[in-house]
């Protein structure tokens, strides 16, 4: 029986596989569809060994492939916890699923359990296909769709790897490591939920924050985002445009930017969202004119881009900053922009020092040797 059921496998393998590549594309597009950020999606079809193996130990239990509902697997990964529950209700709600052969792991144990495990439904083929895929003769076939977190798959295959299928499978004298690993990752998961959480409230609750108290809003990649969308940072970058008389990149995709300005406006003193409209408001026509006579003279830094990035106006207040400040370098705001490849950096600070001459009327500060330096 077994070498018949062998059999019908290796010649039925091109099907298995169409209908693994099928179940990966209906599941991604599901999850896409519902606008979840998954970590990885992937798809196996059981190696041949794998299933004479586990025909040989379940020895009598499968008269036909249809009784094996692992042959084709889906894995989800997800970043949290709680997205497990998610894609759950996603599968059972678009799929008929085979519940005396579908489990939660995870309910399976006592409050000090062994292992960490996600859920595994069965599902099963329509007669139509998956979304009009894989139909046809496997109509009607079971697959597994497998959901972890991160952390859950770290756990299994770790345990895995280690050789261990259950609990009565570990030494003894190990079992109390195992217990505590798992409340360690359980620990985890849970603190990264909580992240995940306070990072989404922060982020919605940054306008009105901006717009109430903006003394009290730290200035860091995400409210720096949002600030290059208003004034004054936005009104300041149009006229610099405008005396340019360049256009104003107001789309322009560079995901470590809004980082790079942060840092620039930690290193000139500028940490609170409150203080920076003050210094730009403050400082709003010398910032123009600093900006129109600068950039002209260092067109290899910004001209590739076709116009003014969004936040112009902040790297050149630091710039400003920087020359009138003995403490600071102008050097290390070139630094922090990551200029590299837009020419000599060293050429770079001394036309910015020329220029800043030229606009202020005064020399840029001479920066005093940090400790250490001679």
């Amino acid at each position: 029986m077994n070498d018949d059921l062998l059999r019908a496998y290796r010649e039925a393998m091109p099907d298995y596989e169409a209908l693994r590549d099928a179940a990966v594309a209906h599941t991604t597009r599901l999850l896409t569809a519902a606008g979840l950020n998954i970590h990885h999606i992937t798809g196996r079809v059981k190696r041949v060994g794998s299933l004479e193996d586990k025909l040989r130990r379940k020895a009598g239990r499968y008269d036909s492939l249809d009784d094996v509902t692992d042959l084709v697997a889906v894995r989800v990964i997800t970043y949290f916890e709680s997205d497990v529950g998610v894609v759950s209700r996603l599968i059972e709600k678009n799929h008929e699923v085979d519940w005396n052969h579908s489990i939660d792991k995870s309910k399976m144990h006592d409050p000090d359990r062994f292992g960490y495990m996600g859920v595994h439904y069965v599902v099963r083929v329509p007669e139509d296909g998956l979304q009009g895929q894989a139909g046809g003769q496997l109509a009607g076939a079971r697959f597994e769709v497998q959901i972890r977190s991160i952390l859950q798959h770290a756990w299994a295959e770790i345990e895995h790897d280690l050789g261990y299928k259950n609990r009565d499978a570990v030494p003894r004298e190990v079992r109390r490591r195992f217990y505590r690993l798992a409340g360690l990752l359980e620990m985890a998961d849970e603190e990264f939920m909580a992240l995940h959480r306070m990072t989404r409230d922060y982020a919605a609750t940054l306008p009105e924050r901006v717009a109430s108290a903006p003394d009290d809003v730290f200035i860091d990649a995400q409210s720096m985002t949002h600030l290059l969308t208003l004034p004054p940072v936005r009104d300041l970058d149009t006229a610099v445009a405008r005396a340019l008389g360049v256009r104003l990149l107001s789309h322009w995709s560079d995901p470590e930017r809004p980082q790079r300005l942060a840092s620039l406006l930690h290193y000139v003193g500028v940490r609170s969202v409150g203080l920076l409209h003050k210094e730009l408001k403050r400082n709003d026509d010398e910032i123009t004119r600093f900006a129109a006579a600068l950039m002209p003279r260092l067109r290899q830094a910004w001209t590739p881009a076709g116009g003014a990035r969004p936040g112009t106006s902040v790297v050149h207040y630091a710039l400003l900053r920087a020359c009138s400040n003995a403490n600071l370098e102008p050097g290390e705001v070139v630094t922090l922009l990551d200029l590299s490849g837009a020419g000599n950096e060293a050429r770079m600070v001394q036309t910015v020092r020329e220029v800043y001459q030229e606009v202020m009327g005064t020399p840029a500060a001479i920066p005093v040797p940090s400790a250490g330096k001679s």
